[in-house]
């Protein structure tokens, strides 16, 4: 019994209180990094494989477990470990803590590993589920199953690789987790250019560059769970107290991501009824609009989250409060000027990135239309990535979960409504709408239940707010030409210009805000 106690495994270093705003930008910085990877990832994938056959079967093999990662592993998962891991770290000794962290990763891994070998069983199955078009094309769907067999490991490692992520999180380790995603892009990167061509099947170099990139993304993190000593020793344990209270919390949270899941799809299908090119104006005015989100909102979510736990298990109502109200007033910092910007300049950012090939002039200002819808709903989706951890904090995953369910209900309605008079930029704007009444309950339940506390200054700030980005967008209505020579320019003028003009905005911004009397140590929260 006293095996523990005498533990010689490396005790976990000492907590640090690094400050909420420092480790945001370091986690934006790395997600930026990762999306600019991608990006070449997909240029690279395009150069080899084109959109035949090969690039069909594939994404599809690789769609499958990485829709279930973002459903389980960063979705249900994460919401429930974190805050029941900080609660450990604030009221246990280390033994309790490295029980809790070792009886998680045995029941957890026995579980996907479970998973994983009935799915590579059933591979053609999952195939036909998830790709039903492929069983006309005997060649296709067969590629599609084999690769499905190579790349669904994937969901395997990258759960433990959020595991390993989730513990470091809440250890205030940011920066490891958030940069293990480029891995992924460098393996695929390095499968594509080296794997290629010792391939029979030159695509298949694709899926074992996914299972090569779960793998390398797992290991990375290894390393530094031993130098906090927190480096698993896997045991099933599925009666410990803390696995479950995961097991309790994930059920509802597994709901409610799954909510998410049925919007985006619902969208989907009703824009394959629309003429011919919706869809694709959606998805390119979806991927800017998910920049700003994915840089911003969820790096600062990510940071709280960890943190609001730890205040919520030591009973420390106002620093949860003042937490809470810091997030939001750091996402309206950002998210307002890039609500203006994406407004301002959709066309400009459309023609930039996409206007080359088979994208026309029309293409450009119809992803315009959709891409202004998007960003009416951008602070929204933001602020709902930020009040959402308030509830996962303390452990509630219903109300979000119940919440979800009334913003999708709307959405659905809206859509309806709005798809007639204004086509595809109609889904856009549902979505948007629905978004703001999420985003407003939210708000409203954590108010109600004394979790939110308005903080000081909101009045001072939201006038400085104001003067900075209306001096943002006086300088960008400014410079910005006309649509029809972006649309002519060559891609390295259009590159050029709109580096000129996103330079100028930002030093506009910022300098507003400083002469507003904004100030740096002003969003400094430890």
């Amino acid at each position: 019994m006293s095996s523990q106690a005498e533990d010689p495994s490396p005790q976990p270093l000492p907590p640090k209180a690094p400050g909420l705003l420092r480790s945001s930008g370091v986690v934006g910085i790395m997600t930026m990094l990762s999306r600019v990877l991608g990006l070449v990832r997909d240029m690279v994938i395009a150069r080899y494989f084109g959109a035949g056959a090969g690039a069909d079967a594939f994404f599809v093999a690789f769609k499958i477990p990485n829709f279930l990662r973002r459903l389980f592993a960063e979705g249900a998962f994460s919401q429930a470990f974190v805050p029941v891991l900080s609660s450990y770290r604030q009221n246990e000794d280390i033994a309790e803590v490295r029980r809790l962290v070792n009886a998680v990763s045995g029941s957890l891994g026995l579980v996907l590993l479970g998973v994983t070998i009935v799915a590579m069983l059933g591979a053609p199955l999952l195939t036909a589920v998830f790709a039903p078009g492929f069983l006309d094309d005997e060649y296709k769907f067969g590629l599609a199953s084999d690769m499905l067999r190579i790349t669904f490991p994937y969901l395997l490692l990258i759960s433990l690789t959020a595991f390993a992520g989730g513990i470091l999180n809440s250890y205030d380790r940011f920066a490891i987790p958030a940069f293990t995603p480029v891995l992924l892009n460098l393996a695929m990167i390095g499968a594509a250019i080296f794997l290629t061509p010792l391939m029979e099947a030159p695509v298949m170099a694709l899926a074992w560059g996914v299972f090569i990139a779960g793998a390398l993304q797992l290991f990375f993190q290894l390393p530094f769970l031993m130098r906090l000593g927190l480096l698993p020793r896997p045991r099933v344990d599925y009666r410990h107290e803390g696995v479950s209270r995961i097991l309790k919390l994930m059920a509802p949270a597994l709901f409610g991501v799954s909510v998410s899941q049925i919007n985006l799809l619902l969208d989907t299908v009703l824009a394959s009824f629309l003429q011919t090119g919706s869809v694709s104006w959606l998805y390119y005015s979806d991927r800017l609009s998910e920049l700003p989100l994915g840089v911003f909102g969820i790096a600062i979510a990510t940071v709280i989250l960890p943190s609001l736990s730890r205040k919520h298990a030591a009973a420390s109502a106002d620093q949860f409060a003042a937490t809470l109200d810091w997030a939001v007033r750091a996402v309206l910092l950002i998210g307002l000027p890039a609500v203006v910007a994406l407004a301002l300049l959709a066309e400009p950012l459309i023609a930039t990135l996409f206007h080359y090939g088979e994208v026309t002039d029309r293409d450009v200002a119809m992803s315009a239309q959709s891409l202004r819808a998007y960003s009416a709903g951008l602070l929204a989706f933001m602020l709902i990535k930020v009040l959402a951890p308030g509830f996962f904090a303390r452990e509630d995953t219903k109300t979000p979960v119940k919440i979800g369910i009334i913003a999708m209900v709307a959405n659905m309605a809206m859509n309806l409504a709005l798809i007639v008079p204004l086509a595809h930029a109609g889904l856009a704007l549902a979505t948007s709408l629905s978004a703001w009444l999420n985003g407003l309950l939210l708000w409203w339940g954590l108010r109600k239940e004394g979790a939110w506390k308005s903080q000081s200054g909101w009045p001072r700030f939201l006038l400085q707010l104001a003067f900075a980005n209306l001096a943002l967008a006086a300088v960008v209505l400014y410079l910005r030409a006309p649509v029809s020579d972006w649309l002519a320019a060559p891609g390295m003028q259009r590159a050029a210009d709109m580096g000129i003009l996103v330079a100028a905005g930002v030093a506009v911004y910022f300098i507003a805000l400083a002469l507003a009397g904004v100030r740096v140590r002003h969003f400094r929260h430890r």
